[in-house]
């Protein structure tokens, strides 16, 4: 059943696979395209994650069928809710559930989703800047709330941030260094030192300083961990992390192997913190969206965040899996 205020048809960018391949391409869909659901969003932003990247490009892992319209986040108002949990022009942000993944994603001007996915948008801000947030910022706030939860305050030692000039890790920098750590980067693109000091990090390392941490437990020096990265990296960063310590792994840039042992967790105490985006239960998706409108307003984003129209996401998403994207893009899904 289409609702009388949508569109007889809209612009999506789907990802198509056939006989003649794979390729992205922009079409125009009806509503009769939209997936099942009992709430309709007119979407008006969307972002490039590192997946939209992926998925845009054709490399398997991301995308469960086809057609599909990736952009695993999406912002906009409400054009009708059967469960009454919404009104026609509340605004609202969506991100997880797999969406982009396993049911049509924001590349598109219209999207049905369930209403229970939705988080009203916190008072005060706009779709621009929940898109500026999207799921690396909110990734990055579970994973602070997580660190913060087990002990890792301010003051308590240097935390360390790794994959720190891409989205999560930018945004991990900023939520920590505003809460008060003294965090320290850990990046390949070391032009971006600066930036990263713009974001409140107080010190840099490189890269390939902790996958060179090799032994199974090595000097101890962080108290709390953001992790992107995975693999050697995070093998590194649990095998240095100081007495009770916490490390919360969101990401795998990469690699997905972990080649660890179990000291660091039997004599040193430390947590490893998994941080789960996707099916975050909604009680503790609110409480993060509240804080990061709270801790990250979108005068702080300003400088970390690129919008771009929709006509640019084939391009960039080469862009981001080639490393050279900094920060936040935000997609305008009406350009």
């Amino acid at each position: 059943m289409t609702h009388p205020t949508l569109p007889e048809s809209f612009r999506a960018l789907r990802a198509v696979k056939d006989d003649a391949g794979f390729r992205a391409e922009f079409r125009q869909l009806t509503p009769a395209d939209l997936p099942a659901g009992d709430t309709v969003v007119r979407v008006s932003h969307s972002s490039l994650n590192y997946k939209d990247g992926l998925a845009v490009s054709g490399k398997p892992g991301v995308l469960r069928s086809y057609p599909m319209t990736p952009g695993i986040d999406l912002a906009g108002t409400v054009v009708s809710d059967e469960t009454g949990a919404y009104r026609p022009g509340d605004a609202v942000v969506l991100t997880g559930w797999g969406i982009g993944e396993r049911q049509d994603g924001g590349y598109a001007e219209y999207a049905r989703v369930r209403s229970a996915w939705l988080v009203p948008l916190p008072d005060g801000t706009t779709p621009e800047w929940a898109m500026s947030v999207g799921t690396a910022g909110f990734t990055a706030m579970l994973a602070v709330m997580a660190l913060e939860e087990h002990g890792v305050s301010p003051g308590s030692g240097e935390v360390l941030v790794t994959g720190a000039a891409g989205g999560v890790g930018s945004t991990a920098v900023a939520l920590l260094a505003a809460a008060g750590h003294t965090v320290t980067a850990s990046t390949g693109r070391r032009e971006e030192e600066e930036y990263l000091r713009s974001l409140g990090a107080s010190n840099i390392i490189g890269r390939e300083e902790l996958p060179a941490l090799g032994r199974p437990l090595e000097k101890e020096r962080w108290a709390g961990v953001v992790d992107s990265v995975g693999g050697d990296t995070l093998a590194g960063a649990i095998a240095s992390t100081r007495q009770h310590g916490s490390v919360a792994a969101c990401g795998l840039a990469g690699g997905s192997s972990l080649p660890t042992t179990v000291f660091p967790f039997i004599l040193r105490g430390v947590n490893l913190l998994g941080i789960d985006s996707v099916n975050c239960p909604q009680e503790r998706r609110q409480a993060a969206w509240t804080r990061l409108a709270r801790d990250l307003p979108a005068g702080k984003l300003a400088d970390v965040t690129q919008v771009r129209p929709l006509k640019d996401v084939p391009a960039l998403a080469g862009e981001i899996l080639a490393g050279r994207v900094r920060g936040r893009t935000v997609v305008d899904v009406s350009g």
